[in-house]
């Protein structure tokens, strides 16, 4: 049985990673809009990941009886208008969400909840890789951005990505 503070917590990842999910989104639609399809890509692979992070969780709660409380999403505010802004935005989102699973793994470590931590320990994991991904296209825009064959080169880098669902075992 989960203790009641873990399993909301569980539950509340739910909804940030479907929040996630809509973020990239609407992050893949600006760049849709801009003409950069292979950004879009990318972005509407990430949401893809993150439709499935929250189905972890959703699956988890379910495995463990505990009871799933689907809230609202809510509507992502895009304030960046810009390219370099949404990558940006995209790194600042990762640490977030990084945290909420750093929050997650300390109530789960305060109740002695072996189960919950261990499974949480591929996320922590994901969360690295994110917000490794996050700084490495950042860098690359900086790098390769700035002038159109560069920018077109790394468009086409990134409609080049492929998902890949994750294989964790509950």
């Amino acid at each position: 049985m989960l203790n009641q503070s873990v399993a909301q917590l569980l539950n509340a990842q739910i909804t940030a990673e479907f929040y996630s999910a809509y973020l990239y989104l609407d992050f893949s639609s600006y760049f849709q809009e801009t003409g950069l399809d292979g950004f879009a890509n990318w972005y509407q692979v990430q949401a893809q990941e993150e439709r499935d992070h929250a189905m972890l969780f959703y699956q988890y709660l379910h495995n463990n009886s505990a009871k799933v409380a689907l809230e609202a999403v809510a509507k992502p505010e895009r304030k960046a208008a810009d390219t370099m802004g949404i990558l940006k935005a995209g790194l600042e989102h990762e640490v977030y969400v990084t945290s909420l699973i750093h929050n997650l793994y300390d109530a789960a470590q305060q109740s002695k909840d072996f189960r919950t931590l261990q499974f949480l320990d591929w996320f922590v994991k994901e969360q690295g890789e994110e917000e490794k991904n996050a700084e490495d296209l950042i860098q690359k825009m900086e790098l390769f951005g700035s002038e159109a064959k560069g920018l077109y080169m790394l468009n086409s880098e990134l409609a080049a990505r492929v998902y890949t669902a994750p294989s964790l075992v509950l």
